[in-house]
């Protein structure tokens, strides 16, 4: 932490939601991670500005506006303002939330690329794709269909097969075709552009390395990167696509990844009004900070592509990558099969966001670690740390007994004074060391360790709950109003305090604290001052706060996300109905079923598959087998570095087959489909090579 009282610089940046779909939660917890940072950034008085943007660009967007029957451009302004709607009713406040299809975005983009191409870090390489000559264009995998090599149901992607899972090339579709005209593709070459990554090999490994770019975890993930060596980065795709052209190139278009994190630059850009000289402020001047807030699975892009780009093209680097885990639900991946995979909208519309917010800081801390909510214990923490605690301190005593006393504060008694002297300066142990506990909560906000603040703000709470409890203030009002008086004054101004604790959670609460204050500033870290305590002044109604959440309300809106599945297109029934009927006319014996052999394997090594969205690359353990290589389309529901060390089932004796990716030797069992994907786990006392029935 800049421990300077110098005013620091400080642009941060969220990961850009895609634009083919809504807002979900896992979405809201990384913007209320980043909204919390920034608000207590703003709240001790940094220069600190917020850019997000909507992720516009690439082939999903393109074919969702086809099927919509409507342009990319009108189907990515109206997700545009859907998403900035979720995004605000969190509270989570951008001072600009831009699209990366904007001028600004364009502009910057070739800029760059230019400036790439002119140091001599872009290359050029044929590659094999499949053509449609009909059509005079490469296909996208997404842009060809036929019968999946799998379970033969027909009309499928290129890709995968959305009715058994299975993940292959498109030179794998059995009757492959064009889905825009139905003629069959044929293989051609086509030159495309590429991103010299291995060059910067050295000086990613020193920014990794120094300068707390980033946190331990991540800089371990990081070192397996490096050992695999880095691979040039394919950035053009070929017409038709929903992109920017690239300059001096003919039907070529910038990959999605390469304008994606420009987006940034951009949403800045169009706030500075244009200004280049405030823009290069920030992205040309080490004295200003750069902190971008990610999940782990765009680790890859913004620790390695992103610093990469910028430095080969004359930007300064981020200052900090903070990258965050996933979002559980009841303990289990968000899976819409059960209603948990929970969009924005339907979540505020029967939920406070404030308690999410509350909850979520409970919970966060500076790693990657995964976070579940429980609405279990979500209800009983709101209720009972944020409504009982520190709510409470207000509601009880902002109503009947102020009115008996004109809604007018008195003075703070010398005891008062021992309190609220407390709620900033009391001493706590902290390692070897003693610090005072606004700084505590001040170090833990910075350090994006929101749990341990929570923890010392409960804990306050609980302190000034026993001076109200001791002092008992609705029956000291009937032997003595005045002593009533300082007591009600003494709890308002350390409530008062609580409130610049809890603003950069709970603004919303916080303000409302400070209105019933009759104060009309935002909370701010200035005002907790012992010579700024509020004394004879009056204060304004009570109006509610906030109230203990609703079960009732959480279990319908948890119906209301089941009912949102979309129902099943004509077509998916037909593939469906297909994939019964193949499976009805290849019926296996008992004979044929014995030849299958099932053992335990235990995953070793687990890694993306470059170019492949669902695939994984695992090694399994199978004990006298030796180790085999395995190609899983399982990433909807497991990220690689959850499976290292895993036991699981594994048919062992399958044939090998050859993929663009590589040689799969073997099968991982599962059942389920997408995120409610879930792998066959043998017995705790399984060992591998093991054999079963």
């Amino acid at each position: 932490m800049n421990n300077s009282s110098s005013k620091r610089k400080i642009l941060v940046t969220s990961a850009l939601p895609y634009a083919n779909g809504s807002i979900h939660l896992g979405h809201v917890l990384e913007g209320i991670q980043a909204d919390i940072w920034v608000r207590y950034q703003k709240a001790i008085g940094n220069d600190c500005y917020f850019f997000c943007a909507d992720d516009t660009h690439g082939t999903p967007v393109m074919l969702a506006a086809r099927s919509q029957g409507i342009t990319p451009e009108q189907l990515i302004e109206r997700v545009h303002r859907e998403h900035f709607q979720d995004l605000r009713s969190f509270g989570i406040e951008h001072d600009r939330y831009h699209s990366t299809n904007a001028e600004e975005n364009r502009i910057i983009s070739e800029e760059i690329y230019s400036e790439l191409k002119r140091k001599g870090h872009i290359s050029r390489k044929s590659i094999e794709q499949a053509y449609c000559e009909k059509d005079k264009m490469f296909l996208p995998d997404r842009f060809i269909k036929g019968t999946c090599p799998n379970c033969k149901s027909k009309d499928q992607y290129g890709d995968s097969c959305e009715v058994c899972g299975a993940t292959y090339g498109p030179k794998d579709l059995i009757d492959s075709h064009c889905a825009l005209c139905g003629t069959s593709p044929v293989p051609k070459n086509s030159d495309h552009i590429f991103f010299e990554l291995a060059r910067f090999q050295d000086f990613l490994k020193t920014w990794i390395e120094d300068g707390g770019h980033v946190v331990d975890g991540v800089r371990k993930k990081l070192q397996e990167w490096f050992e695999s060596g880095l691979q040039a980065w394919d950035i053009s795709r070929d017409g038709p696509y929903f992109g920017f052209k690239i300059p001096g190139e003919e039907d070529k278009y910038f990959y999605v990844w390469l304008d994606a994190p420009i987006g940034y630059m951009a949403a800045s850009l169009n706030f500075f009004d244009g200004d280049r000289k405030k823009f290069d402020s920030f992205w040309k001047d080490e004295t200003a900070e750069i902190v971008h807030f990610i999940g782990k699975d765009i680790l890859y892009f913004h620790t390695l592509f992103w610093p990469a780009m910028l430095n080969g093209s004359g930007y300064r680097t981020p200052s900090r990558v903070h990258v965050h885990g996933f979002i559980t639900v009841n303990g289990e991946k968000m899976s819409k099969s059960r209603g948990t995979f929970i969009n924005a909208g339907t979540y505020a519309k029967y939920l406070d966001p404030e308690h999410l917010r509350f909850y979520l800081a409970g919970k966060l801390g500076p790693g990657m670690d995964d976070l579940d909510l429980s609405f279990d214990d979500y209800t009983a923490r709101v209720n009972s740390d944020l409504v009982g605690n520190l709510i409470n301190l207000v509601s009880r005593i902002s109503t009947g007994i102020l009115d008996q006393l004109d809604r007018t504060l008195g003075t703070v008694p010398q005891e008062g004074r021992e309190l609220l002297n407390e709620l900033i300066h009391q001493g706590i142990k902290s390692g070897t060391s003693e610090e005072t506990i606004s700084n505590i909560i001040k170090n833990s906000y910075e350090n994006k360790n929101y749990a341990r603040a929570m923890r010392e703000i409960a804990r306050l709470g609980d302190r000034v709950n026993r001076y109200v409890n001791d002092n008992a203030p609705w029956k000291l009002i009937k032997e003595d109003r005045e002593k009533t008086r300082e007591v009600i004054t003494t709890v308002l101004n350390a409530s008062r305090f609580l409130a610049v604790y809890l603003y950069p959670v709970v603004p919303k609460i916080s303000e409302k604290i400070y209105k019933l204050l009759g104060l009309e500033n935002v909370p701010v870290f200035e005002d907790l001052d012992l010579s700024k305590v509020l004394e004879k002044t009056k204060v304004n109604s009570y109006e509610m706060i906030t109230k203990r959440v609703d079960e009732k309300a959480i279990t319908t809106m948890l119906e209301e996300n089941k009912r949102s599945i979309p129902v099943p297109s004509k077509q998916e029934d037909a593939s469906k109905e297909a994939a019964v009927t193949t499976a009805e006319n290849s019926e296996i014996s008992i004979e044929d079923l014995t030849k299958v052999e099932l053992r335990v394997g235990r995953i070793v090594e687990a890694g993306p598959v470059e170019g492949a969205d669902k695939l994984v690359n695992v090694k399994v353990d199978l004990g006298e087998l030796g180790i085999k290589n395995v190609f899983a389309g399982i990433k909807v529901a497991y990220q690689p570095e959850d499976l290292k060390g895993l036991n699981v089932v594994v048919v062992a004796n399958l044939k090998p087959r050859k993929m663009k990716f590589g040689i799969s030797e073997a099968m991982l069992l599962a059942s389920g489909e997408g995120e409610s994907l879930s792998l066959f786990v043998p017995h705790k006392d399984a060992k591998p090579g093991d054999k079963l029935k």
